[in-house]
């Protein structure tokens, strides 16, 4: 039977610009015995277009539209709930602005006066920009954020992600961001499914390297959920989570055999 397989980026295909060892070889023997792949990262300072680059050149063969970013799925959502009247602020880098302008998403001339705050991964962030970002809150405007995820895995360990952007706002604000669109939301799961796979959830495995974004998600939308230990996760940090996922491999090398 058909199987659609939905695989994070890093810490699941590849640590930085290195590739993990056998993921070209799964990906190419996937397709070639029919099953449908999509390549779904929370990661949002980074373009659609400049993952599908990076794939081909670590010899993964990719297109456009088998790469899903937290920015696409924003972008998306933003274009379903805005009235023409609204406007948004944004923390974040080029690549998530350049997904917002291909949907046509206002951006607020003045940051207090917008309707919605996007907050995503900046390394550029600033005490000014968070001040920008709470007094839009103090006036009403929707949070939302890209991804939840409080950290990026690297070769040589770990860097700061979006959550310390969304930690700091909830820190002013004494209130929790609700609205997340890149995993483990409900929001990225359907759109995977309904709109890139075409599939159903239990026809779908979700394979990833952290427990409380990919393995949460598919657990919460009813795909199978399989854990690789190359990135963020370790065996230890399973035994004392509630996200526990369906299968355990060291590596996306190992799904091959199954």
């Amino acid at each position: 039977m058909l199987k659609g397989f939905i695989f994070d980026l890093d810490g699941t295909i590849y640590l930085d610009d290195h590739i993990i060892d056998g993921a070209p070889e799964v990906i190419k023997a996937l397709k070639a015995r029919g099953d449908k792949v999509v390549f779904l990262t929370n990661k949002s300072i980074a373009s659609r277009k400049e993952y599908v680059e990076k794939l081909n050149h670590m010899g993964i063969a990719v297109e456009l539209g088998e790469v899903i970013n937290s920015n696409y799925i924003t972008a998306h959502y933003l274009k379903t709930v805005m009235k023409a009247k609204d406007s948004v602020y944004v923390i974040g880098e080029e690549p998530l602005f350049e997904e917002l302008a291909n949907e046509d998403i206002k951006l607020a001339d003045i940051p207090a006066s917008a309707s919605h705050v996007v907050l995503g991964w900046d390394r550029q962030f600033t005490y000014d920009k968070l001040n920008d970002a709470f007094q839009a809150w103090r006036n009403g405007a929707e949070i939302i954020a890209t991804n939840p995820d409080r950290t990026c895995p690297v070769k040589d360990g770990e860097i700061p992600d979006c959550g310390a952007m969304i930690g700091a706002l909830e820190g002013a604000t004494g209130e929790p961001v609700k609205m997340i669109t890149g995993k483990p939301s409900s929001l990225m799961a359907k759109y995977v499914l309904d709109n890139v796979l075409g599939m159903e959830a239990d026809q779908c495995f979700m394979v990833g390297d952290r427990l409380e974004t990919d393995i949460k998600m598919a657990n919460d939308a009813g795909i199978h959920s399989v854990l690789v230990l190359s990135g963020i996760t370790t065996e230890e940090m399973v035994a004392g989570s509630e996200h526990l996922p369906e299968l355990i491999l060291n590596s996306v090398k190992d799904l091959i055999t199954l």
